[in-house]
């Protein structure tokens, strides 16, 4: 039976703006079914990193907020620490970042709290039955919480080719340990030929993996895989290791997030905002033009669905002229794969499904 989908655009009218239209979205899924009266409600965000404008803004996050508390929830919002250095990497500069970028008790009307301890430490690893793993060591506050509800900027990633709810729950929310166990079968690879050594990979490498002669070399013993390098290279000389890596970090994010469905059940709802469609991750100090038009919110309590359904609206949508699209400017065209043609985003989707986590198929219900 297909997962229904709940869908509102960003159209408003003088009887109906945006923010009511967010409390009937989170009424008809509802929101409230993944919680009891009284539950710690853990917001799952991600706060972005500082030098990025993509992330979801803190008045929808708020609104969110409001909504748990009139139905019973105590409400916390939240993230875990990152794997690589910057400004999220520990829980004071996270805090920071967080509150740089609107996130404060004042302004979401809850505490935020950093998921994983000071610095990624905090952690409960939960037993499951992966193809990749049997354990995964999971943020804290996010699995010792009552419940969740994930709110997810959509967007690109050049790991998994897109980034939804799986990832943002899966990934966003394993410790530092499960990041690292996540990454650790990728280590891209220079294609000399196009390596103009201007040094711009190894200037933004966190792990120091990067060394400059005529042209790139990365060490594969110090990369941590989080693919800063093949972001900033100005002639695409950098590629993932599609073949060993990218599509294991996909099926081990999955299994992250079979250890917060598993723990959790049937307490976990899912909405993506799928608005200013940045071509890469929130983790970076950029976010660059939007590749869609905003399209709208889109809430589940199938995480598989609201993925699927979300991309699904991102294809059928014409791409913008001035952005990283290269050919899959017209409607239905799949942007993602225009943008990291090495990467299938189909193996999060499948992984997940096999795994029992959701369903591919879905009805889109309108509101």
């Amino acid at each position: 039976m297909p997962s229904k989908v709940y869908f509102t655009s960003f159209r408003e009218t003088p009887e109906q703006n945006i923010y009511q239209k967010l409390d009937r979205l989170m009424d008809r899924l509802p929101v409230s079914s993944a919680f009891q009266k009284g539950d710690l409600v853990a917001v799952k965000v991600h706060f972005g990193e500082r030098g990025n404008t993509a992330f979801i803004p803190s008045y929808f996050v708020r609104r969110v907020v409001d909504r748990i508390k009139e139905s019973g929830g105590k409400p916390f919002v939240t993230d875990a620490n990152t794997l690589y250095v910057g400004s999220r990497s520990n829980s004071v500069d996270h805090l920071e970042t967080a509150a740089m970028h609107g996130f404060t008790r004042d302004t979401l009307g809850c505490p935020v709290l950093i998921a994983d301890g000071l610095r990624g430490g905090a952690y409960v690893e939960v037993d499951i039955d992966g193809r990749h793993f049997k354990k995964v060591k999971l943020a804290h506050d996010l699995v010792r919480a009552d419940s969740i509800v994930c709110v997810t900027h959509f967007k690109g990633h050049e790991l998994a080719g897109f980034g939804g709810s799986i990832k943002n729950l899966g990934m966003g929310g394993g410790a530092r340990g499960g990041k690292l166990a996540m990454h650790s079968d990728i280590a891209p690879q220079i294609k000399a030929e196009k390596c103009i050594a201007c040094g711009k990979c190894a200037a933004n490498c966190p792990a120091d993996a990067i060394a400059i002669g005529k042209y790139a070399v990365i060490d594969p013993k110090k990369c941590i895989g989080c693919g800063s390098c093949i972001v900033v290279c100005p002639t695409q000389a950098v590629r993932n290791g599609w073949d060993s890596g990218a599509q294991k970090m996909q099926e081990k994010m999955v299994e992250h997030l079979a250890g917060f469905v598993k723990h959790k059940k049937d307490r976990i709802a899912y909405l993506n905002f799928i608005m200013n469609v940045s071509p890469a991750c929130d983790c970076y100090g950029h976010a660059d033009h939007p590749i869609v038009p905003d399209l709208g919110i889109a809430a589940s309590l199938d995480p598989v669905a609201v993925d699927a359904a979300s991309n699904a609206l991102v294809m059928a949508s014409a791409g913008y002229k001035d952005s990283e699209l290269k050919n899959a400017l017209e409607p239905g065209s799949d942007k993602f794969r225009d943008i990291y043609p090495e990467v299938d985003w189909n193996v999060q989707l499948d992984h997940a499904e096999k795994m029992g986590l959701g369903s591919k198929k879905y009805e889109l219900v309108l509101i």
